[in-house]
């Protein structure tokens, strides 16, 4: 199937879920993951005029924003190493996987170089899963009063990834117990911090991360297709 006819079919399953939850569809960021994906696949869809895309690695994402139009808003959603936040702090438009006070304070002293605040979440490693990066919920709490004290950082909200499952159902304890910690953590009437925006749901279960209040669904293989393994 066609890149442009898998991304407008995606795009009308984020509203058909929106409209059975009560949501509006323009409150949910369509995150085209890129990973591993040409640059002539990314340019159909830029072309179409989507602007925000999602990568893995720094040094593929790195490539990607000197070749790729200036106006791409590019997002870091792996793992991060604190020895390459430099590589992409002057460019980067959120950082969603902040799981360790040490990277937070990293980004800030990159940030600073290039007199910008970068957008950050915290990775919540909701499910408790031994391959998976992130920090608990409880150490999600502490985390965020750290960042909220670094004046480059800005702490926006949450981010998990749900493990793989059959039935896309079986994950909404997990997109329901991120959505009460951010919750939770606003009710604590920080000044310095809002955990309102939760980056949580990819291909196999975005409808249901919609329905439980996702912000942001990184979705690859449902817009690209199946992912090319040799191109990493």
């Amino acid at each position: 199937m066609p890149i442009l006819e898998m991304y407008r079919k995606t795009q009308e399953r984020i509203a058909e879920a929106c409209l059975r939850s009560g949501r509006d569809p323009g409150d949910v960021m369509l995150l085209a993951v890129s990973k591993t994906k040409p640059d002539e696949a990314i340019m159909e869809l830029y072309d179409a005029g989507h602007r925000d895309f999602g990568e893995n690695y720094v040094q593929e994402l790195r490539g990607k924003h000197e070749r790729l139009p200036a106006d791409i808003r590019w997002h870091m959603i792996g793992h991060l190493q604190r020895n390459k936040v430099k590589y992409i702090a002057d460019f980067v438009a959120m950082i969603h996987s902040v799981d360790s006070p040490e990277l937070a304070r990293t980004i800030e002293k990159e940030a600073a170089k290039h007199d910008r605040v970068i957008p950050v979440l915290i990775e919540v490693n909701v499910a408790g899963e031994e391959t998976k990066f992130g920090v608990s919920p409880e150490e999600a709490v502490q985390l965020a009063e750290v960042i909220g004290t670094l004046p480059h950082v800005r702490l926006e909200g949450l981010m998990t990834s749900a493990p793989p499952v059959e039935d896309p159902s079986a994950n909404r304890p997990v997109f329901r117990e991120l959505r009460q910690l951010s919750v939770d953590m606003n009710l604590k009437n920080h000044n310095n911090y809002k955990v309102d925006f939760l980056s949580m749901g990819m291909s196999s279960d975005f409808e249901v991360a919609v329905e439980e209040g996702s912000a942001c669904v990184r979705v690859g293989t449902s817009v690209f297709g199946e992912r090319e393994y040799s191109r990493t």
